[in-house]
């Protein structure tokens, strides 16, 4: 299968890519500048979609960038790296005169209302009662292509863990000098998936024939997981104590009260079609994911 990737140099695209090309796909990239099976987005929009099987959207500016701040420039930046990329890659796809077979964008969690009790599915309602529950219903808007016959998957991804990356990089080496701890109360849900995971269910996503509409990209654990459990769990993994929770509002000074939202509040998020559509988790547990990244 050729799979055309935007946003596949980042932390998700490199391991979606390395996953793809395991599996005998041949992977290409839209990104800044063009190169070796790499085009630019701007060559996207003058030229049209390369001839491809498949077109996956993994593009966006981290949100939760500790050195940005939250302000009006940064929130036209977030909007624009995934709504606009998005836009450029369906209208691609729309205009197409040989359409890809599948279409799958990686969204987020943020649809759904955070709560400390609430459970959410698939089919629960969301995506219009703050900035990041209404950026993510612009940005699955924004893929939507009506009467094409590309098969369209929606992926809403938790918390991504793994490697080198994602939110762990953050965490490592405060919680390796026993400096680590919850963040507030530590009771929020934390909704999480391994790299490992959320790659195999957007290949998964590809590869199955039949799958389209909206699946949750979160550990069958996940909903289990609060801030607290998953800061005990990292401090175990590395062996370390995990004895200081860092208050709210030292989260709000650095990221703005807007944006410390994601850290300070939480959702319960099922994946309930993902195991209906026959996806089998390799780390569906928190403690056996967290072994493996810091390993």
């Amino acid at each position: 299968m050729r799979v055309l990737v935007g946003g596949g140099t980042g932390f998700v695209g490199r391991a979606l890519t390395q996953l793809l090309r395991s599996r005998g796909h041949e992977v290409t990239h839209v990104s800044r500048q063009s190169g070796k099976d790499r085009i630019s987005w701007e060559e996207l929009s003058r030229s049209g979609l390369p001839l491809c099987d498949a077109v996956v959207n993994l593009a966006g500016e981290n949100v939760l960038n500790p050195f940005r701040r939250w302000g009006d420039a940064f929130c036209r930046e977030i909007i624009s790296s995934r709504v606009e990329t998005t836009k450029t890659l369906a209208k691609a796809i729309a205009d197409a005169e040989q359409p890809p077979r599948a279409w799958v964008l990686v969204s987020g969690v943020g649809y759904y209302r955070p709560s400390p009790t609430a459970e959410y599915t698939e089919d629960s309602p969301g995506g219009d009662f703050d900035f990041f529950s209404r950026l993510v219903s612009s940005w699955e808007a924004a893929a939507l292509i009506p009467g094409s016959p590309a098969r369209s998957v929606v992926v809403r991804s938790g918390v991504v863990l793994g490697r080198g990356g994602g939110a762990i990089s953050q965490m490592l080496w405060p919680f390796r000098l026993g400096l680590g701890g919850p963040l507030g109360s530590g009771l929020q849900p934390f909704p999480w998936i391994h790299i490992q995971d959320l790659t195999g269910i957007v290949c998964h996503a590809l590869e199955s024939e039949c799958l389209q509409g909206i699946l949750n990209g979160v550990s069958p654990s996940s909903p289990a997981t609060s801030n607290g459990t998953f800061a005990q769990e990292l401090a175990a993994a590395l062996r370390r104590p995990a004895l200081l929770p860092v208050p709210a509002w030292a989260v709000r000074a650095v990221f703005g009260a807007e944006r410390a939202v994601m850290l300070l509040e939480g959702q319960r998020v099922v994946p309930k079609h993902t195991l209906e559509s026959g996806y089998h988790f390799i780390f569906p547990d928190l403690s056996g994911a967290l072994k493996d990244i810091v390993a």
